[in-house]
């Protein structure tokens, strides 16, 4: 069966899809993240919409195809938001469409809040999906409930439709705060800026967010008004000794900082380096151009110029390293009884090898 182009309507047309095809398929949602499979394109985008909201639960379930921007309007209609903090990655690739929530929870995408709330796969409940020989599989549920056999939700999140095309997705949300607190401090020497944030993230004032650029370390706090305001202040004082801070509470910062804006009319490769935070300011040393660096340092967000050889200037660091934007691929060693239950469940959902051929989970 040709599906080149092909746009299922709903979980019974992509099964019947999926058991028809004799080659590859390459899956997507909006097309906004790039890193496509080879194969026919098989998309999930007509798949969409919310189709239970319990705001007193705090629990939203949506089709695959759902485009973000729905999802964070409903959630924001009853004061609430996706804690994750999902970076929409047309800013930095320049690519069009709309992000989707099968595609968020495809490839993990976490933002910023991390840190403090954990990754996208902390807050999936549930997840139904057709598996290369066209089974439709659901595991999880559309509440927190202990989970029995294998956990099929958080397998799936990150894997990035190599194991199955995810129809739908049941999450947790959490309040929407009242107002934010950013304090900036002006560190110049990223070793300094990291322990910086180490110093924040240390402290018992439950720190959103930790990130370095341009000489400035930034440290948010959120919640509610006299909440914010102590807990901020607190913070204040602790890092005094860093440098000069100044406090802000627009929020635009974290959405530049989330989705790259700092890169977006630069040319050059951009590489996503997860590494110890300690190393954070190490990697920014041995690489030209220029870095942003998230998580407390853990996160190096690297824009180098086209070509460089990135695996030869971090060798010998710990971590791993994907090119989002250009052609360098991916590096980093993975230990080898990882790859065997990667190669694993590939055989057991993915048995024709069918699935976004090309693609690394």
């Amino acid at each position: 069966m040709a599906l080149d182009g092909m746009t299922p309507r709903d979980e019974s047309d992509l099964a019947e899809a999926i058991r028809s095809t004799e080659g590859g398929l390459s899956v997507s949602g909006g097309g906004t993240r790039g890193g496509r499979g080879t194969g026919a394109n098989l998309s999930v985008r007509a798949m969409r919409g919310v189709r239970l909201y319990e705001p007193g639960a705090m629990t939203l379930v949506a089709a695959a195809g759902t485009p973000l921007s729905e999802i964070e309007t409903v959630l924001a209609s009853e004061g609430q938001r996706l804690a994750f903090e999902p970076m929409d990655h047309r800013v930095l690739l320049g690519t069009q469409g709309d992000p989707t929530l099968g595609g968020v929870y495809s490839t993990n995408t976490s933002g910023p809040r991390r840190i403090q709330a954990g990754a996208m796969r902390d807050f999936a409940l549930g997840v139904r999906f057709v598996d290369g020989m066209g089974n439709i599989v659901q595991n999880g549920g559309r509440v927190m409930k202990n989970v029995t056999g294998y956990d099929l939700v958080k397998m799936l999140a990150g894997s990035r439709g190599t194991l199955g095309v995810v129809t739908e997705v049941a999450l947790k949300v959490q309040p929407a705060p009242e107002t934010l607190c950013t304090l900036s401090i002006s560190v110049a020497d990223p070793v300094e800026g990291v322990r910086a944030l180490s110093a924040a993230l240390g402290s018992p004032f439950d720190v959103t967010g930790a990130a370095f650029a341009n000489g400035l370390a930034h440290v948010r706090v959120e919640g509610f008004e006299n909440s914010v305001a102590y807990r901020a202040g607190q913070l204040k004082d602790r890092l005094s000794g860093f440098g000069e801070i100044t406090l802000s509470s627009d929020p635009s910062l974290w959405a530049d900082i989330r989705d790259l804006r700092m890169f977006s009319n630069v040319d050059g490769d951009v590489w996503k380096i997860s590494v110890k935070p300690s190393d954070g300011p190490v990697v920014m040393a041995r690489l030209p151009g220029d870095a942003v660096l998230d998580w407390g340092g853990g996160l190096v967000w690297a824009c180098v110029p086209t070509g460089t050889d990135v695996a030869t200037a971090l060798q010998g660091l710990a971590g791993h390293a994907t090119c989002v934007r250009g052609n360098g691929g991916a590096m980093g060693e993975q230990d080898s009884a990882v790859r065997s239950l990667i190669d694993g469940l590939k055989a057991k959902f993915d048995p024709r090898g069918i699935l976004n051929p090309g693609v690394t989970s």
